[in-house]
């Protein structure tokens, strides 16, 4: 697999999903976000398209923050269907912390509005910084150079909040699961002795 930066928010870079496949795939269209992908060439359940780009099985939409120049959003991150639950997205929110630092970004967050999200971003080096936004999600950060400082109460804290939120199955189902937990393990792009990237960092194949 390859770890692929399409373009910064203000290169305009576009991609075309299946909304078949990929939430939020109307987003990716828009032109006002940057944009970075994983693509599997060998995927043998692409399915071959004229319409959408293929091979791609996840990808993450950003912009700078309007105030703070030092600070990346990343504004959707969407794995396709039939790919969930091989870590593709805090992969590639991992390999995105370090293409930032490389344009000279310092630290990256994002609102997360369920525990899914919220366990993926901290697998990716992201920690929940006691806020919310005015839609209840619980804002993340990270610094751009290696993984938050993730405490267990802070992480459990956060999944109270769902908690608090009365939710269905799947969602209740996961809460209970992680009870008492601690941390998810970082994923492997994430922890500090990550190799760099070559090159101009917008691009990473994937190894084990």
């Amino acid at each position: 697999m390859q770890f692929v930066l399409l373009g910064w928010p203000d290169e305009g870079p576009t991609l075309r999903l299946d909304y078949r496949r990929f939430a939020y795939a109307g987003k990716f269209v828009m032109s006002n976000t940057g944009k970075a992908v994983v693509v599997d060439r060998w995927d043998t359940r692409s399915v071959p398209s004229t319409e959408y780009d293929t091979g791609v099985v996840a990808a993450v939409a950003f912009n700078a923050d309007r105030t703070d120049a030092s600070t990346l959003w990343i504004r959707y991150v969407t794995v396709r269907a039939d790919r969930k639950g091989e870590t593709l997205g805090p992969r590639l929110c991992a390999f995105l912390a370090r293409a930032a630092r490389g344009a000279g970004y310092e630290t990256l967050k994002i609102a997360v509005n369920n525990p899914f999200a919220y366990e993926a971003l901290h697998k990716a080096g992201f920690a929940w910084t006691g806020e919310t936004t005015g839609l209840a999600e619980l804002v993340l950060e990270r610094p751009a150079d290696a993984p938050a400082t993730r405490h267990t109460a802070t992480y459990r804290a956060g999944l109270d909040r769902y908690r608090d939120r009365d939710l269905g199955d799947p969602e209740s189902s996961f809460l209970d699961s992680r009870a008492g937990a601690t941390p998810p393990t970082l994923v492997a792009a994430a922890r500090p002795t990550a190799a760099l990237s070559a090159g101009d960092g917008r691009s990473l194949s994937d190894t084990p």
